[in-house]
């Protein structure tokens, strides 16, 4: 299966540092509403699916819920229900990040599983 994003949203902390669990707990429903909506979690969509991931923290103790985007390793601030909206139309489907509602950027290291693999 081919994986165009995964989406990791600090969407109920335990320690609530960095925002409301409650509009977090709200922002997580939109995002697997509008996911289901746009047939984005189809494994047969050619673009690749989209994986969502509910975490509890995601180590940004600031400007929260965070929705933290693989691969462009994008983290988004103040996520709201409204805000996942347009992060999903504008970033996950139009390739458009939001530059505004960026906190944070994590570059991907290569992946070294497959230099360690033995060809025996």
């Amino acid at each position: 299966m081919k994986v165009q994003h995964h989406l990791l949203l600090c969407a109920t902390p335990s320690k609530p540092l960095c925002g409301d669990p409650q509009l977090g707990a709200a922002s997580w429903a939109r995002l697997k509403q509008l996911i289901k909506e746009r047939g984005l979690e189809r494994p047969d969509r050619p673009e690749g699916v989209v994986l969502r991931t509910k975490a509890d923290c995601l180590r940004i103790c600031a400007g929260g819920p965070i929705l933290l985007i693989w691969p462009e390793g994008i983290a988004y601030g103040g996520v709201s229900p409204e805000r996942i909206e347009r992060i999903v139309e504008d970033h996950l489907i139009g390739g458009r990040p939001i530059e505004e509602w960026i906190v944070a950027q994590h570059t991907l290291l290569p992946s070294r599983c497959s230099s360690q693999r033995s060809t025996s």
